[in-house]
């Protein structure tokens, strides 16, 4: 069973979980097995539109859960229990080789099915080739590297690609392996303690959001500090914005800069109160997590990888709420962002 804060529950603090019962297991594997052998070959894109109407023959106990969890908005949202393939292939060495081999392509559906109960999965161009369902695993020589293939350095905390207006409401992560039980870490926005005055420069558009490396097509080791935001992409914007009584966040702590001296002292704050503020969650296979890209910022503690097919491996969709909102910024009828 999941771990959070070395604590399982039912609820802790707005983290909520449903563990499946034997049953519920039993009819979304039925439901995975004969979607997936309806849909050969299986193309995850082309099955983006369909998501949400196979997602109404899930067990209705996770279709309530999961509507509760986006009607009150919860940070962080776990479901346990999953069922994965007993025969699941050995995690690859990085998402190219998922990616040729197909690994995984059952747990890819239940991932989307469970996204799909949310909102409306969706994808980016300039990442893993513009894959809907992202395979998350270590590879050989980006170990250091500030993408979600390193693994031997804290993952810095970050708002999903905080650079862009059309940025996932959730991220879902669904853990095939976890061997040395490492951490997904998080922190919620309402745990960032910061003085009035600050708060309201944070509230300023007085910041800038970067693209990260996954999207710029280069690798940095996580050291290469000088000229890392140079012509990247960007957007300016503020750190926090929404309704003051529940308020929205948007940070990186690799990728982020402010635009004058106060706007960095500020942001300087809220980086150290959110370093202060960390919490995790162990997932363990059959698990996955919705984390909200608005309410709250994650990473990942460090592991060391041994290539052995044994390696921690997740999949990762990224959800929104409206997928008008990227029609709209793409002024197309596409599910993936160029």
């Amino acid at each position: 069973m999941l771990r959070v804060n070395e604590r399982a529950g039912e609820r802790s603090g707005s983290v909520e979980s449903l563990v499946l019962r034997a049953d519920e297991r039993a009819e979304i594997a039925r439901l995975g097995d004969e979607t997936l052998a309806r849909r050969q070959p299986w193309d995850a894109l082309a099955f983006t539109g369909e998501a949400a109407a196979v997602a109404q023959y899930l067990p209705a106990r996770l279709r309530h859960f999961l509507a509760r969890a986006r009607t009150e908005q919860a940070d962080v949202t776990i479901v346990s229990g999953l069922p994965l393939s007993e025969d699941l292939v050995p995690t690859p060495t990085g998402w190219e080789l998922a990616a040729k081999t197909g690994a995984g392509l059952r747990e890819e559906l239940l991932c989307m099915l469970c996204a799909g109960a949310l909102g409306d999965p969706f994808g980016w161009s300039d990442q893993q080739n513009g894959r809907i369902v992202h395979d998350v695993c270590p590879a050989p020589g980006l170990e250091r590297s500030l993408t979600s293939a390193s693994s031997e350095l804290n993952l810095a905390l970050h708002t999903e690609d905080v650079h862009h207006p059309c940025r996932s409401d959730y991220v879902g992560l669904l853990c095939l392996r976890n061997p040395d039980a490492t951490g997904t870490t998080f922190v919620r926005v309402d745990r960032m303690d910061v003085p009035d005055d600050v708060r309201e420069i944070l509230s300023a558009d007085r910041f800038r959001f970067y693209a990260d490396d996954s999207h710029e097509n280069t690798e940095l080791d996580a050291e290469q500090l000088a000229g890392r935001h140079e012509n990247r992409v960007s957007q300016d914007g503020s750190v926090l914005f929404g309704p003051p009584e529940f308020p929205y966040l948007r940070i990186d702590f690799d990728f982020a800069s402010a635009l004058d001296g106060k706007a960095d002292a500020a942001m300087s704050q809220a980086f150290e109160s959110l370093r202060a503020s960390v919490e995790r969650v162990v997932l363990e296979p059959g698990d996955m997590a919705f984390l909200d890209n608005y309410r709250v910022v994650h990473g990942r503690e460090p592991f060391s990888p041994r290539y052995d097919g044994h390696d921690r491996w997740l999949k990762r969709v990224n959800v929104i709420r409206d997928i008008r909102r990227v029609f709209v910024e793409t002024r197309s009828l596409t599910r993936v962002i160029v």
